[in-house]
């Protein structure tokens, strides 16, 4: 599929840097509450898996989300995320933060969001994408829709694709084989 003259493989192959929302990507966008008021989120251990032979691979991963949240710290850590933006209301501001620190430009990012909150910088990055249920004022701001949902695989839809095109997969996989 051409994009602006180019196609997505050709996006893809730039990529240095996934950039992810929380609620509704890395999430199905559920938040839950115990009786204390701890906060809870299910995170997919695929997307986690897809999230660490991506970095393995060279592809660096960060987080913009809309919200502060413990649990979001915590996964990051795990996963090894070291660009976390929270409560990041106007979501451009943190990206052209980390487009500045890094020195990438917008062409070698790719960023996964699903409301309008993330129109912005879905609108600024080379390869943008959604999962299904994102809002529909979303979908006509990306260039791919995934075929898994928030918090079910979308995530790691998009590192194996990244991966694929720009030739990592076998690399990066090759001890599963």
């Amino acid at each position: 599929m051409a994009m602006g003259g180019e196609t997505m493989e050709e996006r893809l192959k730039k990529i240095r840097l996934l950039l992810l929302d929380v609620d509704g990507v890395m999430t199905d966008g559920r938040i839950i509450f115990d009786s204390n008021g701890v906060e809870s989120k299910f995170f997919n251990v695929k997307d986690g898996h897809g999230i660490k032979m991506l970095q393995r691979s060279g592809v660096e991963v960060g987080i913009i989300s809309g919200r502060q949240s413990m649990v979001v710290t915590n996964r990051a850590k795990e996963l090894g995320i070291e660009i976390v933006h929270q409560k990041a209301i106007d979501k451009l501001t943190p990206f052209l933060a980390i487009l500045a620190e890094t020195g990438l430009k917008e062409d070698q990012v790719a960023f996964i969001g699903d409301d309008v909150i993330d129109i912005p910088v879905l609108r600024k990055v080379g390869f943008a994408a959604a999962p299904p249920d994102a809002v529909a004022e979303v979908l006509p701001h990306v260039q791919y829709v995934t075929a898994k949902g928030g918090g079910w695989g979308a995530v790691r839809e998009v590192c194996d694709m990244i991966m694929k095109a720009q030739g990592s997969w076998t690399e990066v996989t090759a001890r599963y084989f």
